[in-house]
């Protein structure tokens, strides 16, 4: 391998290693209920922007990440056993640009592409009932506790033969549990999740990479307000995922805090938008950028 090869390897192989923190997203209202049968579609844009935190005994520095993603999403309230559910699909499509120096020399890399696609079921196994239209008019949330299961599939662009992919090439699994409280206009959540990874057996070099699982905790706070316009304020801590490549442990722990805030606003009875925004507060590893997104969903069925 030459010098230059050797160089690209160093400053971009660990890029690869900030997308489970860039999953780390700020998702309130994750355990709501909604009448069964109601289905929605979702198409979104985020912009996310800034700097990324390597092994420390590496010689790079000024490393920069910025990607833009398109995201189309699918999702359909279910019931379980008299119990509210809901399965929903993502698909994300990102163009991702990276820099960094090494020893002084300036490296950068552009390449657009697929996502991996995730699908997420999930379960409110306590205080939200599974209710038709009719019946849903006279609910009113008090304590709620639910479960849920994504799982994301390796099938988004990746090229071993190459130092930066939009894919991480492997399977991850990602099982939470979440509380939600009502009071008066305002509802209170928590979640913790852990998220399990696969190997990634064809890393580059022909090498494989492995990684520790990721424990988050998440809290939320939402005010609703009575003309349907909804707004929210939340912070997730994430810990774990150091990664071993080839055989070696790296030190790579993620301890990363990070702060959003989303405001939704109904359109009609069918459509709405929600514009938010979230940044790193502090990192370990990795996970120090700023966010920015709007989505527009659109709802049918379940007799609305």
């Amino acid at each position: 391998m030459g010098a230059s090869a050797v160089r690209l390897l160093v400053a971009f192989a660990l890029l690869a290693s900030v997308a489970p923190a860039r999953a780390q997203d700020i998702e309130p209202r994750s355990y709501s209920n909604a009448p069964v049968g109601v289905n929605f579609l979702i198409a979104g844009y985020v912009y996310t922007d800034g700097g990324l935190s390597f092994d420390p005994s590496l010689p790079i520095e000024n490393a920069h990440l910025s990607t833009s993603n398109a995201v189309l999403a699918y999702a359909r309230v279910l019931d379980v056993w008299g119990k509210s559910a809901k399965l929903d699909i993502v698909v994300p499509y990102t163009d991702l640009s990276g820099s960094a120096d090494y020893a002084g020399l300036p490296l950068e890399r552009k390449i657009d592409g697929f996502g991996n696609p995730s699908v997420r079921f999930s379960v409110n196994l306590y205080g939200a009932p599974a209710l038709g239209l009719k019946d849903f008019a006279g609910y009113e949330q008090d304590v709620i506790v639910g479960a849920s299961l994504r799982v994301t599939a390796p099938i988004g662009q990746y090229d071993e033969d190459r130092l930066v992919n939009i894919s991480t090439n492997r399977w991850s699994f990602k099982p939470e549990l979440g509380i939600s409280k009502a009071v008066g206009p305002w509802t209170f959540e928590a979640t913790t999740a852990v998220t399990l990874f696969t190997d990634n057996t064809d890393f580059y070099g022909a090498t494989t990479r492995s990684q520790n699982p990721f424990y988050s905790f998440q809290g939320n706070a939402i005010y609703n307000f009575a003309s349907g316009v909804w707004a929210a304020a939340g912070a997730t801590y994430l810990v774990g995922g150091r990664t071993t490549i080839g055989g070696v442990l790296r030190n790579d722990l993620q301890q990363n805090w990070r702060v959003g805030a989303l405001l939704a606003f109904p359109v009609n009875a069918r459509n709405s938008v929600k514009v938010y925004a979230s940044s790193g507060v502090s990192a370990r590893t990795g996970n120090d950028f700023d966010a920015v997104g709007i989505a527009w969903q659109y709802r049918w069925g379940g007799g609305i």
